[in-house]
């Protein structure tokens, strides 16, 4: 049997619009290191799934507003990897190979074992956390290697102080994800309580200097939302 993760907590999106069976999975899936956040509506779990930062997708494919498989094409589009499971009860084998072919990780129809499923979502944030312990990290031109803490865009290399490496660390490893001012807080700075303190828009600023006078910038400004790595 598989070692249950023990990282920091890990974050897992649900969309499905059966509320009975949302609430059947999350109290199976529910531990001190894993938070469900439970969305009904396809179109708002879209939303969800793109402005916030996940380790582990659940999605069902019919849902009121947009579709599963709609959704999870956009993501993909968008260069969005997060790990998806299909949760659905489209059996039929061309249904699981359309899913899989749009880019989901795995794909489980109901009904189905809540001890199944558990161990799949185990098995998919195992791999996205072997991902995440990558030593190389690449956007555009821009390479971090995590093992000599060096930087380089176009092949020259560049100077990063020990945050601001942190911080493009960060935003290398959630391109095309809508990071906010309390979610780099957190995760750079570990801090979780309100704050009010420009510390991140300083941090951003010195950042993009760092990396060259870009128009528009690789990090850019999401007004009232936060900020952006984003190739041009």
């Amino acid at each position: 049997m598989n070692e249950p993760l023990s990282h920091s907590q890990s974050n897992i999106l649900l969309v499905e619009d059966d509320l009975d069976t949302a609430r059947y999975i999350e109290s199976g899936l529910a531990a001190p290191f894993t938070a469900i956040n439970i969305i009904a509506d396809g179109l708002q779990g879209r939303n969800a799934a793109i402005s916030g930062t996940w380790d582990c997708i659940i999605l069902d494919r019919r849902l009121p507003s947009l579709d599963g498989l709609t959704i999870l094409r956009d993501l993909r589009a968008i260069g969005i990897t997060t790990p998806v499971l299909f949760l659905t009860t489209m059996d039929g084998i061309h249904e699981r190979v359309t899913g899989l072919r749009s880019g989901a990780d795995d794909y489980l129809v109901k009904p189905f074992s809540l001890q199944e499923l558990s161990a799949r979502v185990e098995n998919l944030l195992r791999r996205a956390q072997q991902s995440y312990d990558q030593t190389r990290l690449v956007f555009a031109d821009l390479e971090i290697d995590l093992l000599t803490r060096e930087v380089r865009r176009g092949g020259e290399k560049l100077y990063m102080q020990a945050q601001e490496l942190k911080l493009l660390e960060y935003f290398m490893r959630h391109p095309h994800v809508t990071l906010s001012r309390k979610m780099l807080l957190q995760a750079v700075w570990d801090i979780d309580f309100p704050l009010h303190t420009n510390l991140v828009d300083t941090h951003v600023s010195r950042l993009r200097e760092r990396l060259g006078r870009d128009a528009p910038p690789l990090i850019q400004t999401l007004k009232g939302q936060g900020y952006m790595l984003k190739s041009t």
